[in-house]
């Protein structure tokens, strides 16, 4: 399976990674990517930019090294279910991935945490939602992914997700994400979630486990960045 997208990365401006974009894009280059999106981390993650960061993203050139740059955020879900990131924010992005991090998310059982996720994925700017592996903060699957289908959403299969020993009941929440995804046909992202230049388009895992659950590849929007560009709403047109 060969996937030329990475839309969830974070460069040095999310404080715990490493990269910068012109290094993220030239190792997305080297891997043959034609697509890297930049998400940095949202308000409530230590150490990440302040929302003044995505003032003047359009500013950064949209072909980087020969790959094509759209810019994105992984904001943060709260237990209120509202986004963690202010609309005039908001409206400079291309795209947000929305997620659960405990740094900033108390627990509140698979029903109403899946609520809440529900809750932020109504937002016109939400179309993707980062790492649903992890039973520390459960889902309820058949509700989340009933869900990104009425709101056009995608779900992701992280690849960093399968390098971490922390993360609670992995293989089994995808097994069950995954099938009901195929079922309801509703389109996922694989991700890098790089963190620095090392790990862009990096997929082996994710990649195994998928083929290993024989899932769909016509599902899979990153294998091919205009299928990314249409469920975005995103003008080809901004590359040339």
């Amino acid at each position: 399976m060969k996937l030329n997208c990475d839309i969830h990365t974070h460069t040095i401006a999310s404080g715990h990674a490493y990269g910068t974009m012109r290094e993220m894009a030239e190792e997305a280059a080297g891997r043959n990517l034609s697509l890297i999106g930049f998400s940095e981390h949202g308000p409530g993650t230590p150490g990440t930019c302040d929302p003044f960061h995505f003032a003047a993203i359009d500013k950064v050139p949209r072909t980087l090294h020969g790959v094509h740059v759209i810019h994105g955020c992984e904001i943060n879900v709260m237990n209120d279910g509202v986004l963690h990131l202010e609309k005039r924010w908001l409206k400079k992005l291309d795209y947000a991935i929305i997620g659960i991090h405990t740094v900033c998310f108390q627990d509140e059982g698979a029903e109403k945490n899946t609520e809440h996720l529900i809750a932020c994925m109504k937002h016109p700017k939400v179309f993707f939602i980062s790492h649903p592996d992890d039973s520390k903060t459960p889902l309820d699957y058949e509700m989340l992914v009933k869900a990104a289908k009425d709101l056009h959403v995608a779900l992701e299969v992280n690849n960093s997700s399968f390098l971490k020993k922390s993360r609670l009941n992995r293989d089994d929440n995808y097994r069950t994400m995954l099938a009901l995804c195929a079922q309801h046909q509703v389109p996922i992202i694989v991700s890098s979630d790089a963190h620095d230049p090392s790990w862009v388009g990096v997929f082996d895992d994710a990649i195994a486990f998928l083929e290993q659950e024989h899932f769909p590849e016509e599902l899979i929007l990153t294998k091919d960045e205009h299928r990314v560009y249409e469920f975005i709403g995103l003008d080809e047109s901004i590359f040339r």
